[in-house]
């Protein structure tokens, strides 16, 4: 690609034309902490492609950053930036490499761009500048020879990517145990004295039912190791008609958590930035794996139901794990502290003799027509806040 290749003779050359391009005012001492507003992920086109750069916050007297660019679905070449403080300046310095990280420049060679001048919204080196929009875009322009050796300025749009806030739903305080409690299902343990019921009560999917039909209510706990679920649910029908766990478990009676460990919110369809695990009435633990299928979960989750007439007692014990949860690596559990926050709801899939499951009922209330959306959309979650 001979643009790419221009480019990296033009800032060699660090011809610094594009200066006259954004309108100076007055100028700011040359410390990183004037030009933190660059850090961040950015994302825009240049060269026919799609370009990402990424600027770390300053520390240890410099800021990092790596850019790619991608052309029809392929890296073209991929650059390490760093901007760092030099004699009472700043420099910024780049190398470049191939997609295959082989290196354009040798071994002990970099780019220079010396520092000239900065502003509440610039940074202007020799051969490059930055032009800061809004506090989510900024402008680059760089300096670049082209084939009748003319320098043009070429301009990188950038808009950064922003993390989201989850909105907080349903806050509930969860004390932490004293002791950790054997689940056996009768809930005869000091742990759950102590607690009071939370209503299993919002209607997510299906028709109204009535309390003859179903009614569910919850507790809650915590120790360093996990989190402790007791339900009560009062059912008049117990549907397992899918004796292979990983068939429409959806459709069987059988209760559903919902866990987001750093209450991050967020779609977690085929990831694991949050899990949905549905609990069949056999135990067996399932929810959806990265590669898009059902997978059990056992090792998650340690339960524990026993049925009386049509009330059903559910002891849980419930493992949490980060984002980067491996389906094909090995995890231990998080380790829960107070004042951890952590995202969680509950549902319970009620049948009564259909191919379908009847009624869907959830811990968490969930606006607008499509209520069915904690096995997709994490934003829906309650938040629970441990407490000694």
């Amino acid at each position: 690609m001979k643009i790419v290749l221009l480019f990296l003779i033009a800032t060699l050359s660090c011809i610094a034309q594009n200066e006259n391009h954004i309108k100076t005012i007055d100028s700011l001492a040359p410390k990183l902490e004037n030009i933190k507003w660059i850090s961040g992920n950015w994302k825009g086109e240049a060269f026919g492609g799609q370009t990402e750069e990424n600027w770390s916050e300053p520390s240890g007297g410099s800021m990092m950053a790596t850019f790619k660019l991608i052309n029809d679905g392929e890296v073209s070449f991929y650059e390490i930036e760093i901007i760092r403080e030099v004699e009472n300046s700043l420099v910024l310095q780049l190398k470049h490499f191939d997609n295959d990280l082989k290196g354009w420049e040798t071994k002990n060679e970099t780019v220079d761009f010396p520092l000239k001048k900065i502003t509440p919204t610039q940074v202007i080196f020799e051969g490059m500048s930055f032009e800061k929009v809004s506090d989510t875009e900024m402008n680059v322009y760089v300096d670049i020879e082209n084939d009748e050796g003319k320098i043009e300025i070429v301009k990188f749009n950038y808009k950064k990517e922003v993390a989201k806030t989850k909105h907080i739903n349903q806050l509930i305080s969860v004390d932490k145990a004293k002791t950790e409690p054997i689940i056996d299902g009768k809930a005869d343990e000091d742990i759950w004295s102590g607690h009071y019921w939370l209503p299993l009560d919002e209607l997510w999917l299906g028709e109204s039912y009535t309390k003859e039909d179903f009614s569910g209510r919850y507790k809650l706990s915590w120790t360093n190791d996990a989190l402790y679920l007791l339900a009560e649910i009062q059912d008049d029908i117990l549907i397992d008609t899918h004796k292979d766990p990983l068939v429409s478990w959806w459709d069987d009676d059988c209760l559903e958590i919902f866990i987001d460990a750093d209450n991050s919110g967020g779609e977690h369809q085929y990831n694991h930035n949050a899990f949905a695990y549905h609990i069949a009435l056999d135990g067996n633990v399932v929810d959806m794996s990265t590669n898009k299928k059902g997978k059990l979960y056992n090792s998650h989750i340690e339960s524990k139901r026993v049925t009386k007439d049509n009330i059903s007692t559910w002891e849980v014990k419930i493992s949490l794990f980060s984002d980067d949860y491996d389906d094909n690596g090995e995890h231990s559990p998080l380790k829960l502290q107070p004042g951890q926050v952590i995202g969680f709801a509950l549902a319970y899939c009620d049948n009564d003799t259909s191919e379908t499951r009847e009624n869907f009922i959830g811990s968490v209330e969930v606006r607008g027509d499509d209520k069915n959306r904690g096995w997709i959309d994490a934003n829906i979650f309650g938040t629970l806040k441990l407490r000694n």
